[in-house]
């Protein structure tokens, strides 16, 4: 995941204000002001009350809190789609859904708030301690770090605040310097619907605030989402404290000769695709089976071709703005690199501003940057395979494993291959893509440390306390 340009005003005063604008148009739709290192110490003083506050609230006033922040997300569904396409550039038919997922997201948190107390533990089962009884509960950590991408401004802020809130911490929160807005409204409501205001403070800075807030004693976990090179920056700096990390994958999909290559192409160019590519589990690598190739090419460029980009906010399209014009350069810059270096562009590789046209390549030599890296970005490579163990190979030849997927009518090749993966999550007879907020989610590799999904994220997030009762 790439680290887009930032727009910061500072006025003659020496107050910075973050500018946040429209990724499709360019046009100004608010501005925040900026905090720094300076700020740590009150940030902390607010937060060390949260930890109070928090703590005092019983499991059940915790999953009313998130139960009714649920339905208010519900009831205000149209507003914050809309704030995610002028915000994120995503289309309306995708913050939709980002929306609904959202609010699945604090249903399920407002559950693990009453569902994982703990256990009881056999301490009787044991020779010595016939008379003891007891069992551990799940404890608060106290402070956490969540930081969070641009490119779902809503249901990973959700992902990394509801867990926390029903674990009972206080969460220091800084959103994406490209999406706070979509942020902040999800806390507000959060507020709205019963949440104390001093469990989750809001606060945006660069670099240099996130490190010293990395850095502070205090904060008991670092929830990050986010590219990998400031993942490493983040553990070099935490010292000793959990860390919880989603640093971007790679996502290969293997398709067999047998597979139904009609849904295999619909569901690769949806996966590769969603929300202007900007997605870590997005389909990257097709390696399809060379007796189908040409078959599987034709039916993947039929259905590019067919994909409408550009106003997010009109329902017919399909593709919707990057979130900066210099990440569409970008875009258009790794496929420049790959056939410079004997790549062949089947269909897309036009930038018009922010808008990067979907793109379908193939033969991309593997040294090369969009074949080896993430790209993150609407650009999907063909390549054909003549084994098993070559497409395995090939698949796992990255450094970052999120998802990957394979599609074949063979269940037992399919069970094999998933086996045989090194990824957090495969999807057989599905894009990479497919994703539900329950499951654990999470990278192989250099693709993250520890899991989301809320039931997960809950357990990073608390640590379990014995009780035992020598009777």
């Amino acid at each position: 995941m790439s680290a887009p340009a930032i727009d910061v005003e500072t006025s003659a005063a020496g107050e910075s204000h973050l500018i946040v604008t429209n990724p499709y148009d360019g046009r100004i739709i608010g501005t925040l002001p900026q905090s720094g290192p300076e700020a740590v110490d009150g940030i902390l003083e607010r937060a060390r009350l949260g930890v109070v506050v928090s703590r005092g609230l019983s499991r059940f006033a915790r999953h009313e809190i998130l139960e009714r922040a649920a339905g208010l997300l519900r009831e205000r569904s149209e507003e914050a789609a809309g704030l995610i396409v002028r915000e994120a550039g995503k289309t309306i038919r995708q913050a939709r859904k980002e929306v609904r997922r959202a609010t699945m997201t604090l249903s399920l948190s407002a559950d693990a708030a009453r569902s994982h107390p703990g256990e009881v533990i056999a301490f009787d089962a044991f020779e010595g301690s016939e008379n003891r009884r007891g069992w551990f509960t799940r404890e608060p950590l106290g402070i956490i770090l969540a930081i969070t991408p641009y490119n779902d401004a809503l249901n990973l802020v959700a992902h990394k605040l509801g867990p926390a809130i029903a674990g009972g911490n206080a969460v220091v929160l800084k959103p994406s310097q490209l999406t706070p807005l979509t942020a902040r409204f999800l806390v507000e409501l959060l507020v709205d619907a019963g949440l104390p205001d001093e469990i989750v403070t809001v606060v945006h800075g660069d670099r240099h605030l996130a490190q010293a807030l990395v850095a502070a004693r205090e904060v008991r976990m670092v929830s990050f989402t986010g590219g990998f090179a400031t993942g490493e920056a983040i553990a070099r700096g935490a010292g000793l404290k959990k860390l919880a990390m989603e640093l971007g994958g790679n996502a290969p999909v293997i398709v067999f000769a047998d597979a139904d290559l009609d849904a295999a192409a619909e569901a690769c160019v949806s996966g590769a695709f969603w929300a202007a590519g900007q997605n870590c589990v997005g389909a990257q690598r097709l390696l399809v089976e060379r007796s189908v190739y040409a078959a599987f090419r034709e039916r993947v460029v039929a259905h590019t071709l067919a994909l409408r980009a550009g106003d997010p906010q009109l329902e017919s399209t399909d593709v919707g703005p990057m979130i900066t014009e210099d990440a569409a350069r970008r875009a258009q810059r790794l496929v420049e690199d790959a056939v410079a270096a004997g790549a062949r562009v089947l269909t897309g590789h036009r930038r018009s501003g922010s808008v990067y046209a979907p793109t379908v390549v193939e033969d991309v030599p593997a040294p090369c940057e969009l074949w080896a890296d993430e790209a993150f970005a609407p650009v999907v490579a063909l390549a054909a395979f003549d084994t098993e163990d070559e497409a395995i190979a090939r698949a796992d030849d990255t450094e970052y494993a999120l998802h990957a997927a394979t599609f074949t009518a063979d269940i037992g090749r399919a069970l094999r291959v998933a086996d045989r993966l090194e990824a957090g999550g495969v999807m057989i007879n599905d894009s990479s893509d497919y994703r539900i907020d329950s499951m654990p989610f999470g990278g192989a590799k250099y693709g993250g440390m520890g899991r989301e999904g809320v039931r997960f994220a809950y357990e990073e997030m608390t640590q379990p306390k014995v009780i035992c009762i020598n009777a």
